[in-house]
């Protein structure tokens, strides 16, 4: 499926609300995993709560361009499982 980030924009419009794991490259062919909930979305960047564990911060921001260039995959864990990324 062909995205552009307004379409990327439209389909997490309406997940806020939904968990998610999120993939994350972190370095050269290393990758973090997270799981959390979509908080919110702002017009250049949106905001995932990670769930309570060993990390350092509770609150990620990613931009959708982000996630149309691969930097990032997120995965909903609801009925209609959808990645992106």
């Amino acid at each position: 499926m062909n995205h552009n980030i307004a379409s990327i924009k439209e389909d997490l419009k309406g997940r806020i609300g939904s968990r998610l794991t999120l993939t994350s490259q972190v370095g050269r062919k290393r990758q973090s995993e997270h799981n959390g909930v979509l908080a919110e979305m702002y017009p250049a960047v949106f905001v995932v709560d990670l769930d309570q564990g060993d990390h350092a911060v509770e609150r990620v921001s990613y931009s959708y361009a982000d996630v149309l260039t691969h930097s990032i995959e997120l995965e909903f864990l609801d009925g209609e499982t959808q990645l992106f990324g």
